[in-house]
């Protein structure tokens, strides 16, 4: 077969199958043409497309050339309501000038002739088959479309630009142009103006497409449209000529994917069911590729396509992607690849391809695999957050039938706390008089704490150093000591994700204000009635976690989201009757990518009048990140109350509006940012909580020491980033209580023997002593040398008594493991 024969081959995607449509060249003897078909299964036993039917139509030729294939698509027939494949034929007839007809294909496999026209001109650029069927072209600044077999000229002139169809739903094809000339000259001229062709009025072009974004749009397929209170509601995505996909939602541009290839000519929808969607995508010079819906990013790349069809090739109910690429036999279907990039692939002749583009094809399997990974991770976190929901459902149902089980027996059900499951009461509660408190008898039951639940996470780059942080909800009660943050390697660089060097550390949401400098506590009677057990701090805050780590190691690895460990200590036991069983508990938080092309400057520094969450965060990243300095300041001769109007004038300070309490000097950037916090306790001392660097800190505390008076003393407190508290870190105060539980137990295992000795001794001083060189006296002698030496033996070789050493030996293996407890706290809480 010739060139120009194969380049007369028109193939077709319809219900599955293929359709090739072909027509012949006359011979000399022959005066007249034939438009041939052929049906095209797909068998997956021999991984080859099949002849099932064909046919043929006579077309009269009367001298003129050979008929000529202009397009074919297929196309709703309005009278029948069904779809149908369509032909578009053209033949040059000498004094008429170019005769096209349209021809269709029936449910019996026959060409039928849908209608003729004639145009003084050749049908060159944006030619298409539309609803009805209507064949819509554009010649200069004119659009003409056939109506009732005529044809018909677009009221306006414009040039065109696009030509699409809205979802099958509605049937209606709508085109977007320019309009080049204007009666009255007014401001609509150079617009985009859309145009409906079976209703045959005007629309905005701005609803669909943005006015900028119209001249360079080759090619667009409209995902969803839906007309709601007289405005068009629409999701289009638009191939333009800068090489970009965009995704527009109501004619606002809300994502764009870098094209590989240029010149886009057309883009179809591949639904592929339960694993997404893809955007099939043609473009000139045989290049084809597939963008994923979700992510917008290249599945992969074809190079060589002659052309690609979108259809349910294999019957398995989802779309695949057919690619025919160019070959030199006979049956263009000799060379062709059918897949959905989910592990159905199908080719033929692919092997001497693969040969000579190995280095293409190895492109391709890459960007398929990054694609897929994001889409794997995105749909884990998705199955992650759904999972979390389900326990919360799950917990609340299993709740709900204990308690109708226990109504139904009669029996007593104590529900637990609102606040601690994560529910809000629909109904208000009433108070419980004191009356009816003291009546009720009081019941000891274990109190399990619930899992946090996690409000958000958030994280920020300062410098060289990455911040990560996790906001509880306010139900969440967990004591500040006992919660720590860890951030891992991605899960798919290694076989085990490795956990990177941190410092952890908790504080609440907002910052708590310091106490009133008043010295005089409030009166019992006064004081506001506290549920037992949950401090006033957990019902007015929420608890955040921030964990800071070295940026440079995370450049540096293939990763590029590290997954966030929440662990905290849950107690199981709420009375003195119920031993505390201390269990450690880890929580997953989410992922965080890291991005230095992304800006994540801090607002706060910019603007200390902002209040919302962000800064907040800000606010919570600088405590993580600077060093942290607390001062007890002393004045018997002066007051305090101008020690916080001296640091901000003379630091230049400004009060965050977040929290007031708070000073920040940020004259340079985040590295040279200094935070004070004064805590007065009485009109004469208080603290000063100082954030900076620690050549910042003396150059603060030598004009402190000059404002301050000479009798006035300044002690250093604590140093570090850990939480401001008067109580020493867990693990130190477990490591003490067991060396004092082992002192304390070995003597009174001892105290026994010292004791039995004193008693002897003071019988032996109670006693009178006779004459050494008597025999009574020497007898006397040789028994307290016997007991001297059998003391000895004792005191070398002690013997205890089994009750008190198995009590010992319980009480330090309860020390010893609250100790390792601690330890493996503060380890993750460090990063180590």
């Amino acid at each position: 077969m010739t060139q120009e024969d194969r380049e007369s081959q028109k193939l077709l995607s319809f219900l599955g199958e293929i359709l090739m449509f072909q027509c012949t060249i006359p011979t000399e003897n022959q005066m007249e043409s034939e438009l041939k078909f052929i049906r095209l299964s797909f068998h997956r036993n021999t991984s080859s497309f099949l002849k099932t039917q064909e046919g043929v139509a006579v077309i009269i030729r009367k001298s003129s050339p050979a008929v000529e294939i202009v397009m074919c698509s297929s196309a709703l027939d309005v009278k029948k309501r069904v779809t149908r494949p369509c032909v578009l034929l053209t033949q040059c007839m000498k004094k008429a000038g170019f005769k096209y007809s349209l021809f269709s294909l029936s449910n019996s496999n026959a060409l039928e002739s849908y209608m003729e026209f004639n145009l003084p001109y050749r049908m060159r650029d944006n030619v298409a088959i539309l609803p009805g069927p209507t064949v819509l072209w554009s010649y200069g600044d004119d659009v003409f479309y056939t109506r009732a077999g005529e044809v018909r000229q677009m009221p306006i002139k414009l040039t065109l630009n696009v030509i699409s169809a809205f979802p099958f739903n509605s049937g209606k094809t709508f085109i977007l142009g320019s309009q080049t000339h204007s009666k009255d000259q007014s401001e609509d001229v150079g617009k985009s103006i859309g145009y409906l062709v079976e209703d045959e009025k005007l629309l905005d072009g701005g609803s669909i497409l943005p006015h900028a974004y119209s001249p360079i749009t080759q090619c667009i397929l409209v995902v969803s449209a839906e007309e709601v209170n007289d405005a068009l509601k629409s999701v289009v995505v638009a191939a333009t000529s800068r090489k970009q996909l965009v995704y527009f939602e109501n004619g606002i541009p809300r994502d764009v994917c870098e094209l590989p290839f240029e010149e886009p000519v057309d883009i179809k929808m591949v639904n592929l069911g339960r694993n997404g969607s893809l955007f099939a995508i043609s473009f000139n010079q045989g290049h084809a590729c597939a963008i994923w819906k979700d992510t917008f990013q290249v599945a992969s790349c074809w190079s060589g396509v002659r052309s690609l069809h979108v259809d349910d090739f294999l019957g398995c109910g989802t779309d695949q992607i057919l690619l025919v690429y160019e070959n030199l036999t006979e049956n263009l279907l000799d060379n062709f690849l059918v897949t959905d990039l989910c592990g159905s692939t199908y080719s033929c002749c692919q092997e001497s391809r693969e040969d000579k583009s190995s280095e293409t094809g190895r492109e391709n399997i890459l960007l398929t695999v990054k694609a897929l990974e994001s889409r794997l991770q995105s749909g884990s976190t998705l199955l992650q957050d759904l999972q979390r929901d389900v326990r919360v459902k799950e917990k609340v149902l299993l709740q709900s039938l204990q308690a109708l089980a226990d109504a139904v027996s009669g029996r007593d059900y104590v529900l637990t706390e609102p606040e601690q499951e994560g529910l809000v009461s629909l109904w208000d509660e009433e108070e419980e008089t004191e009356g009816e408190t003291l009546d009720e008898p009081m019941q000891v039951i274990p109190v399990t704490s619930p899992s946090p639940l996690v409000d958000k996470l958030w994280h920020r780059i300062i410098d060289d150093r990455l911040v990560v942080g996790v906001t509880l909800s306010p139900g969440s009660i967990i004591p500040v000591d006992s919660v720590s943050l860890s951030i891992l390697t991605e899960t798919g660089q290694s076989p085990a994700p490795a956990v990177l060097q941190s410092q952890s550390r908790s504080s609440w949401f907002p910052v708590p204000s310091p106490p009133p400098p008043s010295s005089h506590p409030q009166p019992t009677a006064k004081r506001s009635r506290q549920e037992p057990g949950v401090s006033h701090e957990a019902q007015s805050h929420r608890l955040a976690v921030t964990a800071v780590t070295s940026l440079t190691p995370l450049l540096t690895s293939s990763c590029v989201k590290f997954p966030v460990m929440l662990h905290y200590i849950q107690s199981q036991g709420s009375s003195a009757h119920v031993n505390t069983t201390l269990t450690p508990v880890t929580v997953q938080c989410g992922e965080v990518p890291v991005d230095i092309r992304a800006e994540r400057t801090l607002q706060l520094l910019d603007n200390c009048k902002l209040t919302a969450d962000n800064a907040m965060e800000d606010l919570l990243s600088l405590l993580a990140v600077l060093d942290r300095w607390v001062f007890h300041i002393d004045s018997p001769d002066r007051s305090l109350g101008d020690l916080s109007v001296w640091v901000q004038r003379s630091m230049r300070c400004e009060k965050l509006d977040i929290n007031p309490h708070y000073l920040l000097s940020s004259p340079a950037g985040p590295s040279a940012v200094m935070l004070f916090l004064w805590q007065q306790k009485t009109p004469f001392s208080g603290e000063l909580s100082v954030h900076c660097s620690q050549f910042q800190l003396f150059q603060f505390l030598e004009s402190l020491r000059a404002f301050l008076p000479a009798s006035c003393s300044i002690l250093p407190l604590r140093h570090g980033g850990c939480e401001a508290t008067s109580q020493p870190p867990a693990l130190s105060l477990s490591l003490e209580r067991e060396l004092l539980s082992l002192k304390d137990g070995v003597s009174s295992l001892l105290r026994g023997e010292v004791e039995e000795e004193g008693e002897a001794a003071s019988r032996g001083r109670q006693l009178q002593v006779p004459d050494p060189g008597s025999a009574e006296g020497l007898h006397t002698c040789r028994d307290k040398w016997d007991r001297d030496k059998e003391r000895s033996s004792r005191r070398l070789r002690p013997l205890v008594d089994g009750d008190r050493y198995r009590r010992l030996i319980h009480s330090l293996a309860q020390r010893q493991l609250e100790a390792d407890v601690a330890a493996l706290l503060d380890a993750q809480g460090t990063g180590t």
